[in-house]
Parts: C-alpha cells; sequence; structure tokens
C-alpha cells in the first residue's frame, strides 16, 4: 500500500512497502506530480531515476523505502543554480550505495551511473535510521 505523506505546496512525498510493485507504484506517483506541476519535460529522466533507485532499494533494504520530490524555485537560497528538481529516495539500510561500472554483458549495476550522468548534481546522506540517495535536475525554461 502507498502512503502519502505530504503533497502540499512544492513538495510531495510518499512512502512504499519494500514489495517489487512499489517501483511501478512510485513511477506513477511521481509521474502525476510532476504532470500536477506541469514538469513533464523533465518527466521521462526522473522517472528512470526513481525506477533504479527504488529498485536498488528493494534489492538490499528490507524497510519501507521513502520517495520526495521537492520543486525549488531560483528563490531558494542558491540563486546561481536555478530552478531545480530535487529528489530522494530513502531506505533503513545505512550503507551507501557504490557507483561501479558494469560490463557488458552484466544485468545490473547501472543504476548510480545512470543517476551521475544524468544528474547535475546527486549524493547520499546518511539519516536516523537509514540513508537517503538525491539527485538534482535543473528545471528548463523557469
Amino acid at each position: 500500500m502507498i502512503g502519502v505523506i505530504d503533497t502540499d505546496g512544492e513538495c510531495a512525498e510518499w512512502a512504499f512497502p519494500a514489495e517489487p510493485g512499489s517501483v511501478r507504484t512510485a513511477r506513477h506517483a511521481v509521474r502525476g506530480k510532476l504532470r500536477a506541476w506541469g514538469l513533464d519535460s523533465v518527466g521521462d529522466v526522473t522517472v528512470l531515476l526513481v525506477s533504479e533507485l527504488v529498485t536498488n532499494s528493494l534489492r538490499y533494504a528490507s524497510g519501507p523505502i521513502g520517495v520526495r520530490l521537492e520543486r525549488r524555485g531560483p528563490d531558494a537560497g542558491d540563486t546561481a543554480a536555478g530552478p531545480a528538481l530535487i529528489v530522494e529516495v530513502s531506505d533503513p539500510l545505512p550503507d551507501p550505495p557504490r557507483e561501479r561500472v558494469a560490463d557488458p554483458d552484466d544485468e545490473g549495476g547501472r543504476g548510480l551511473h545512470l543517476v551521475a550522468v544524468s544528474a547535475q548534481r546527486w549524493g547520499t546522506r546518511h539519516g536516523k535510521s537509514g540513508k537517503t540517495v538525491w539527485f538534482e535536475l535543473a528545471l528548463p525554461g523557469e
């Protein structure tokens, strides 16, 4: 079952169970919120990266997976960066993910590489219980 934690204003946050169907549910929730915000231009890349990060969480963690979107305008404090979409995926596993180079025949191992080459910035941080992987996408035309 999807749990909507907060969808007010320029922020949306959901909690998903650690079940395979959560990847699809997360994609639909994120795409719906981006459409509501008029951000279809970053929809495909955002949904792809969320899918990769939620899949990583499912593969390695056993608890709930959090997904958070924040739309930041140019007045959000970092005026040099311009408007951006911040996306965070959290899980209870404290170990940070490791980016690796996948061999051509590998079936996995490309998720963090996709995040690194697609996002303006990305990183990880430890939380009270677990970790958060985040990425930032520039919002064109705002």
